[in-house]
């Protein structure tokens, strides 16, 4: 689940509530999860993975990962991403255009430490993406770290990041492909809204 106790009271924020609640209520499975696009101007590639959003505080979406992986230096390169939520439970799907950034390493240490120790060993033990020998050797380390480290310290490698949103297009699918797509898009304080043909 998505921690969204604070979230923005604008009509865009209003909705994703109003949809995700919908598809709590019916049943969605891993509704945290959220697909990350981003660009890598070194390697001129856009690259895609899904994360797990933990928070939604006021006007962004916040997820944690390890600050060395290639999002992490994509986002660097390129502090522009794009977000897609699917629930099929409701036939909802939310593009979201946003602007991406650290969040305080202050923030950082406080979600870590109310963590469970078992995902923090995994945090600390873990180069993610980095190449490794074999899977067995991926077992020892984190076993090694839970057995060794201070597991409620926060490295400095790893934490979150937070998004803000532009854009957002609020998708509804219908059997006859009449497709409902409502547009909310960013214009200095305010929200510009339309609609979008299927």
């Amino acid at each position: 689940m998505i921690d969204i106790n604070h979230i923005s009271s604008a009509k865009p924020y209003k909705i994703f509530k109003t949809k995700y609640n919908e598809a709590l209520n019916a049943g969605q499975k891993n509704i945290e999860a959220v697909c990350i696009s981003s660009y890598q101007s070194k390697t001129n590639e856009v690259d895609s993975r899904y994360v797990n959003l933990k928070y939604i505080k006021n006007e962004e979406f916040i997820f944690f990962t390890n600050y060395n992986s290639p999002k992490a230096s994509a986002f660097r390169t390129n502090n522009q991403i794009a977000a897609i939520f699917f629930w099929p439970s409701t036939n909802i799907q939310i593009r979201i255009k946003a602007k991406i950034k650290r969040t305080s390493n202050e923030f950082n240490q406080r979600y870590f430490s109310n963590r469970i120790e078992e995902k923090n060993a995994l945090a600390i033990s873990s180069n993610q993406s980095q190449l490794i020998d074999s899977y067995s050797q991926v077992k020892k380390n984190y076993e090694e770290t839970l057995a060794t480290a201070n597991l409620n310290i926060c490295p400095e490698y790893w934490g979150g990041y937070s998004f803000t949103p532009l854009y957002f297009e609020f998708w509804e699918g219908h059997h006859s492909r009449i497709n409902k797509r409502e547009v909310y898009e960013r214009n200095d304080n305010d929200w510009n809204y339309y609609i979008l043909q299927p």
